[in-house]
């Protein structure tokens, strides 16, 4: 799996029209091959930071999507930034779940 994390500081007069952008590109990501996620995270703190995080299923549908039209849609929010987006790509190969946090929280006991 693959994990695309993209942070993006927007300029505050135009938080609401990045967040119009954010919301049409994921109406539909189902329509992107591979597709497993899409999510939109405004931090708690600054509300002029959003996080984007998509799941994919593997590099090559992720790279299809960063060739897409969406993605390009998404680049050209760069003018209505503070700064370039933060991208940072994660690939997974283990993933645990609740199981591993009971079995730790029973060795504690």
């Amino acid at each position: 799996m693959i994990v695309v994390r993209i942070i993006m500081n927007v300029l505050p007069e135009k938080q609401k029209e990045v967040m119009q952008t954010l919301l049409s590109m994921i109406e539909s990501p189902e329509k992107d091959s591979g597709y497993l996620s899409y999510g939109i995270f405004c931090d708690i703190e600054d509300k002029n930071v959003f996080n984007l995080i998509s799941e994919w299923k593997t590099r090559e549908d992720l790279n299809d999507h960063i060739k897409s039209y969406r993605f390009s849609v998404l680049l050209g929010t760069k003018s209505l930034l503070c700064e370039p987006p933060q991208i940072v790509i994660h690939t997974v190969s283990h993933s645990e779940g609740m199981e591993a946090i009971d079995t730790v929280r029973r060795k504690r006991t």
